[in-house]
């Protein structure tokens, strides 16, 4: 079985700009995260690329998984551990014809059909959220709650990584509730030392844990 982080650091250039994404996922591991993630809306493939590259240069030296979000092409071109799905991306059966065996994808699902779908599609692990109101996304969807969460957990036959509006403050209650991780963006991303932050939320996790 894949190996799936418990702590997803999505990189962020648009909450703040303090940061390119590589420098952001240098200080993430640095503070502990075990997976970081790329997702950026906006940009020609070619800069996405480059971005990408630079990404996967630091987590290669430190043998953390990169995860590209929604592009399996940049995925294999720079040669990233994972590729993730949103619900509106490329399907994950697709993925898998694209993406060789060893690779971890990722997939969004809302509801429990979807999840089921996804994982029989392929899917190592389920992103599923938002748990929690949320300002990263501008087209995000009501919050799910915790008792949702749960039910998804009981259902999914592989990892689940909860998303959405999760901090410092509530990090512990998602993983009780039986998530295998969590990912965050702003939570890291615009918090004033990113680094500091990852270790926080990491102590989090592995106390509820």
């Amino acid at each position: 079985m894949k190996k799936i982080g418990v702590l997803h650091v999505i990189t962020d250039t648009t909450l703040q700009s303090r940061f390119t994404h590589a420098e952001l996922a240098e200080l993430a591991i640095e503070g502990g995260a075990d997976t970081v993630q790329f997702r950026q809306k906006h940009g020609t493939t070619r800069e996405l690329i480059t971005t990408a590259q630079s990404m996967q240069a630091i987590c290669k030296q430190y043998k953390v998984p990169l995860i590209v979000n929604d592009r399996a092409d940049i995925a294999l071109a720079v040669g990233a551990t994972g590729a993730h799905f949103g619900q509106n991306d490329m399907p994950v059966s697709i993925g898998r014809q694209i993406l060789s065996t060893k690779t971890i994808i990722g997939a969004s699902a809302r509801t429990e059909e979807k999840i089921l779908a996804a994982i029989s599609e392929g899917a190592d692990y389920i992103g599923f959220g938002p748990i929690y109101g949320t300002t990263s996304k501008s087209d995000a969807e009501a919050a799910k709650g915790l008792e949702r969460l749960r039910r998804m957990c009981e259902i999914a036959a592989c990892p689940v990584i909860a998303i959405g509006g999760i901090t410092l403050q509530t990090a512990g209650e998602v993983i009780r509730a039986g998530a295998h991780g969590i990912a965050v963006i702003s939570a890291v991303c615009a918090h004033p030392e990113p680094t500091v932050a990852t270790q926080a939320l990491l102590n989090e996790i592995h106390g509820a844990k």
